[in-house]
């Protein structure tokens, strides 16, 4: 008796999955889930959220320092600036994850920051005012309260140190206002550097994701959150990232508790191990985040670390990029003494270092060295000045400058001391961070050098 195609197919998968449980695979990994029965279960835990602020009216002329008095100006100036002006509000839509059956959400920072009024809007239809309970600008996540009397559905946040790219995920969210859109994919990658934090970890997935579904979650096939829907590249077909939910339960008791995450310090600059420099400090591989710089009397500095040291591991987790030591310190406990692996002069050490408080508005206790100028810097002091051959002793100088950057285009060397950016004097390295971070991709930045025995200008476009 002959089978039709379909039934052919079914025995075929039967027996497929029988023969993946044999091997002690589960074929959910490999076949296409259920999504209709995902769809049904999952989204009553997904939410819509609207917000909207207020908007100051912008000032209609503007008068640059020196220009000279125009009457005609001054006339339509006082005619407009006498006209009532309209209140202007800004609305926007998300989307969010119920996490709590009394009410608490969780969503991006950006859906909600600055909000007056926010609308959160269950799969149900009904509609509840949110107020914000605490948020995080950092990692982009924020948590909101809705205050009802019924327990709401949950949804169960999962482990995504454990995903593998090409799994299947899905996306639950409100993109472009349609509500409640269902979406599917694999992972594409996981520890998406994207350029929009310190602590960039991401998930990337070519399930849809667009403008809405921000704040949405990502669930696996067990049907539980991995990752909190945040970005998408503009113009991109099949690419969005999801910040992986181990990151957010890392900083949502804070959140409830707080209102505001208090994050690790360790006081350090580090930058990524090229093969070149790999090999000059006789390392086997580029893994490890090399030490560019140690803040003065930070935790680093207490602990005896110095800049040339290789971070090996930390608090017993191995670093093997160098994105990955940012995260692992904001993470630690304030006040925890950890064990922390390097290798200094080609031999492994280990040093205990007791783990500061970062201070709220600084953009990370363990930056990475600014890579899009091309140069490394460091503050000066003597040892460093007569290895270098300098006769200054203080101050910040380049020491290195990388091959085809826009430093090397605009004739920046390794020994110029940087004495300005922009006009404002220059005189640590926390100095020239805040100057650079002032800057963005197109802008020309204005130093003043010393090299030798002279001063000069030099302006240098970021890339």
């Amino acid at each position: 008796m002959k089978l039709c195609s379909l039934q052919f197919l079914k025995v075929l998968a039967v027996a497929l999955s029988l023969s993946l449980l044999a091997a002690g695979e589960s074929p959910a990994k490999v076949l296409a889930p259920d999504f209709v029965t995902l769809a049904e279960t999952l989204k009553p835990t997904v939410v819509n959220i609207s917000t909207a602020k207020s908007l100051q009216p912008q000032q209609r002329f503007r008068r640059y320092p020196g220009q000279p008095a125009d009457p005609f100006q001054d006339f339509f100036e006082r005619f407009f600036e006498e006209a009532p002006r309209r209140p202007q509000r800004a609305r926007s839509l998300g989307s969010g994850v119920i996490i709590s059956a009394e009410g608490y959400i969780l969503t991006n920072n950006h859906v909600v920051a600055g909000a007056d009024e926010i609308k959160v809007r269950l799969s149900d239809g009904r509609e509840f005012k949110g107020e914000v309970k605490g948020a995080d600008e950092k990692l982009d996540l924020a948590l909101v309260k809705i205050e009802v009397k019924d327990h709401l559905p949950v949804a169960q946040l999962g482990n995504s140190d454990e995903i593998k790219v090409g799994e299947w995920v899905m996306a639950i969210g409100n993109p472009f206002g349609l509500a409640q859109t269902v979406t599917a994919g694999i992972v594409s990658a996981t520890g998406r550097v994207i350029g929009s934090g310190p602590y960039d970890d991401f998930i990337q997935t070519d399930a849809s994701i667009n403008p809405g579904n921000s704040g949405g979650p990502l669930f696996d096939t067990d049907g539980r959150v991995i990752g909190i829907n945040t970005a998408i590249v503009a113009g991109g077909q099949g690419i969005g990232f999801a910040i992986p939910i181990n990151m957010a339960k890392e900083v949502i008791p804070q959140l409830e508790e707080k209102g505001k995450v208090v994050r690790g310090w360790l006081g350090v600059t580090i930058q990524p191990i090229t093969p070149d420099l790999a090999r000059s400090f006789g390392l086997e591989n580029e893994k490890g985040a090399l030490i560019a710089d140690v803040v003065k009397d930070g935790p680093a500095a207490k602990a005896g670390l110095e800049s040339g040291d290789v971070v090996l591991e930390f608090d017993g987790k191995k670093i093997r990029e160098v994105n990955e030591l940012p995260r692992i310190v904001a993470a630690t406990p304030v006040g925890r003494t950890v064990k922390v692996k390097i290798l200094r002069d080609g031999k492994p050490r280990e040093v205990e270092v007791t783990v500061g408080r970062l201070a709220e508005g600084e953009e990370g206790g363990t930056k990475v060295a600014e890579e899009k100028l091309g140069m490394t810097v460091r503050e000066l002091n003597p040892e460093l000045a007569a290895k270098m051959g300098l006769k200054e002793s203080g101050g910040v100088v380049v020491t290195a400058v990388e091959s085809g950057s826009a430093a090397e285009g605009a004739g920046v060397q390794p020994g110029d001391v940087i004495r300005e950016i922009g006009g404002r004097p220059v005189a640590t390295v926390a100095d020239y961070d805040k100057a650079i971070r002032s800057y963005k991709k197109g802008d020309v930045i204005r130093f003043l050098l010393r090299r030798g025995d002279g001063n000069y200008f030099l302006a240098l476009r970021v890339e």
